[in-house]
């Protein structure tokens, strides 16, 4: 069975750790790449955690954890691009992942929250 959010934080991780490997190597930039490669992976993880969580309160703030990672991951791309380390064309196509991902997880969020109370 398939899970969307699964796949898709799966598959933006994959994204984060090539652009992780693109700033290092090319770019030289070691600080704001390590930053958006531990946020930008961390969605995932905690949404694998999540589907393993012990009670639906667990559930929820393990989403929510995987919600504010996306956050910050949305951050990190912003400043990446705003200082010229992320041509405008791939972070377009990043920063769209990652607002589909903020929209499912708060979708997700807002539901467990209130099915967990």
């Amino acid at each position: 069975m398939e899970n969307v959010i699964v796949e898709k934080s799966k598959k933006f991780a994959v994204k984060i750790i090539r652009l992780y490997q693109n700033l290092q190597g090319e770019k030289k930039e070691f600080v704001l790449s390590k930053q958006i490669l531990k946020s930008g992976t961390s969605i995932g993880a905690n949404v694998k955690e999540a589907i393993r969580a012990q009670s639906k309160r667990d559930f929820a703030s393990k989403m929510n954890i995987s919600l504010k990672e996306a956050s910050e991951t949305e951050y990190w791309l912003e400043l990446l691009h705003e200082t010229d380390y992320l041509p405008n064309e791939k972070f377009q196509e990043l920063i769209s992942d990652c607002q589909e991902l903020l929209k499912i997880l708060t979708s997700i969020v807002k539901t467990s929250f209130k099915n967990a109370l």
